[in-house]
């Protein structure tokens, strides 16, 4: 394994966005795969593959904490995984047929990352209201037939996304549990949602790794700046004013994504 000399600025980028991510609770995927394409250049299944296995490194340690705290739901997670997972090897195995059409896996790439960055950006934007939306009483009585089936199904949509992008499994999948759970703790939905994390992006990060797809020295310039990112972020997070930042967020990866759709269709 060759990790060549570290890239300071991947390392900044890594820092800047880790503070975003302290800050906000999402960004990671959505902000660093766009970066690394456009303003570094990396191939997109380069970017996408080394940002899953960052993210299961990263998540991993989250996922810990928040289950020594207990404050993850095993059976949320479990519902999210069996949906999940399967979809995640599935969608690997299809990525490797298209192996050998570089142009098509980038295209398919492209868009999916482009369709997951407006469904994030629209989760941050309308998240208040898919809550107010979930209380309505025939909404409950639905949710309530239909609650398993429907969280396995939300697994499933995730791990096709999170495997073509790296992204979704963030404000996406938190946003969908507010939907789906809506009488649960934020703190329970966030553990929840980043313990089913750790399985998703490890399943795509080895896949990814399998077929030749990690930037080695890529990783690991993301790491050194955004670990003390996320810890400066998350320390800043008591003083910022979210209810402006979480808009400017969503709006910037709105652009991005339309962006990167519209690429794909070109």
């Amino acid at each position: 394994m060759d990790l060549g000399i570290i890239n300071f600025g991947q390392t900044l980028s890594g820092f800047v966005v880790g503070i975003i991510v302290g800050i906000t609770g999402v960004g990671g995927g959505s902000l660093m795969t766009p970066l690394l394409v456009w303003f570094f250049g990396i191939p997109p299944h380069a970017a996408v593959g080394t940002d899953l296995l960052y993210a299961a490194i990263t998540k991993a340690g989250g996922g810990w904490v928040h289950a020594r705290q207990g404050t993850v739901d095993w059976t949320i997670t479990r519902r999210l995984a069996t949906g999940s997972v399967p979809a995640a090897l599935l969608t690997l195995g299809l990525m490797a047929l298209l192996g050998a059409d570089k142009k098509a896996l980038g295209n398919v790439i492209t868009g999916a990352l482009g369709v997951a960055l407006l469904l994030t950006a629209c989760a941050l934007l309308l998240r208040s209201r898919i809550v107010a939306f979930s209380q309505q009483p025939h909404i409950a009585a639905w949710r309530e037939k239909h609650i398993a089936n429907a969280t396995i199904a939300v697994g499933a949509l995730l791990g096709v996304l999170v495997t073509l992008s790296s992204v979704g499994a963030g404000a996406l999948g938190v946003a969908v549990l507010f939907f789906l759970y809506p009488s649960l703790p934020t703190v329970r939905i966030v553990g929840s949602d980043i313990a089913h994390a750790v399985p998703l992006t490890l399943v795509g990060g080895v896949g990814h790794w399998l077929m030749g797809s990690i930037d080695w020295a890529l990783l690991v310039s993301l790491i050194l700046g955004s670990l003390p990112g996320i810890v400066l972020g998350s320390r800043l997070s008591r003083h910022m004013p979210e209810h402006w930042l979480r808009p400017a967020l969503a709006t910037l990866l709105a652009f991005i994504g339309g962006k990167f759709a519209l690429g794909a269709l070109g």
